[in-house]
């Protein structure tokens, strides 16, 4: 396959896992029997987007937003799909490996956000890419996000993902994980986003089928280990004080997200639409 092949077959495989991720998401809250029962069963409706383009067809693109607000389980849930292309500022092209012989670029993957009604079922967040410059590759991960963490559950989570890395690489899971825990890391609060996963980038081994498969793995494992979590919970009540912990927690996260992420960067710095970039904050938050 030459490069445009790939980024057609990249780009088609992270729309496929959006439906099927957004197939799960919307048969737990059909499913739900807990507190909010009584509500309407949530379901995600998709807002595409375009990126100006500058007329000479160097900038453009565009993408997909999948919004689910004020469900059962889901407060507020997006998984987002966008393909762009573009040329990087000057000031940014020295941070993107190969940007710095050409500046044009291609983007592409997919972001998700969960945000949950009850503080017992954890938030979560992933994403997988592949970026083209002179050079190309993939990245991405999962990380469980969790306002009163589980010890279960972050066991039942990380094995999930050893189990996805040992099947292409016996060294992923290791560098994968550390990686995950140094990036998610809010180093003005001293303490990580969250309870780990893993997370990866710039991950071109020279076999670009073999990258393209674990990357779909990570995306499949996902959608097997989060929702499983999400329905041994889904339907137990929490109190006051817990819904407390949940809010303080979340304002940690938009911390981390409007501070340090790098896809936030990315998004803002290449023209991103602003509301898709943003989508990760939650829908309400305190501070102490």
């Amino acid at each position: 396959m030459d490069i445009e092949e790939k980024k057609v077959k990249a780009a088609a495989w992270f729309k496929d896992l959006r439906d099927q991720i957004c197939a799960s998401f919307e048969a737990i809250e059909d499913d739900n029997e807990g507190p909010m029962a009584d509500r309407e069963a949530g379901r995600f409706e998709r807002t595409t987007w375009d990126r100006e383009t500058d007329g000479d067809g160097t900038e453009g693109g565009g993408g997909t937003m999948s919004v689910m607000r004020g469900g059962r389980v889901f407060e507020k849930v997006g998984v987002n799909i966008s393909t762009v292309e573009g040329t990087f500022t000057e000031e940014f092209r020295k941070n993107i490996p190969g940007a710095d012989e050409d500046p044009s670029f291609a983007a592409m993957g997919i972001s998700l956000v969960s945000h949950m009604n009850s503080p017992k079922v954890p938030a979560v967040h992933m994403n997988t890419r592949f970026i083209v410059t002179t050079k190309s590759w993939f990245g991405g991960g999962g990380d469980l996000n969790a306002p009163l963490p589980n010890s279960q559950d972050t066991a039942q989570f990380h094995a999930a993902f050893q189990e996805c890395c040992d099947r292409h690489d016996p060294d992923y899971y290791a560098k994968f994980k550390k990686w995950c825990d140094e990036y998610f890391y809010i180093k003005h609060r001293n303490r990580p986003r969250g309870e780990g996963g893993i997370f990866y980038d710039q991950l071109n081994t020279g076999d670009w089928d073999a990258d393209f498969a674990f990357t779909q793995d990570v995306g499949r494992t996902f959608n097997e280990i989060y929702p499983s979590l999400v329905r041994q919970h889904m339907n137990a009540n929490w109190t006051p004080e817990e819904r407390e912990k949940q809010l303080e927690y979340r304002g940690y996260y938009a911390e981390f997200n409007l501070v340090y992420d790098r896809g936030t960067t990315f998004g803002l710095k290449t023209g991103g639409n602003v509301d898709a970039i943003l989508m990760s904050l939650p829908p309400e938050a305190k501070w102490p």
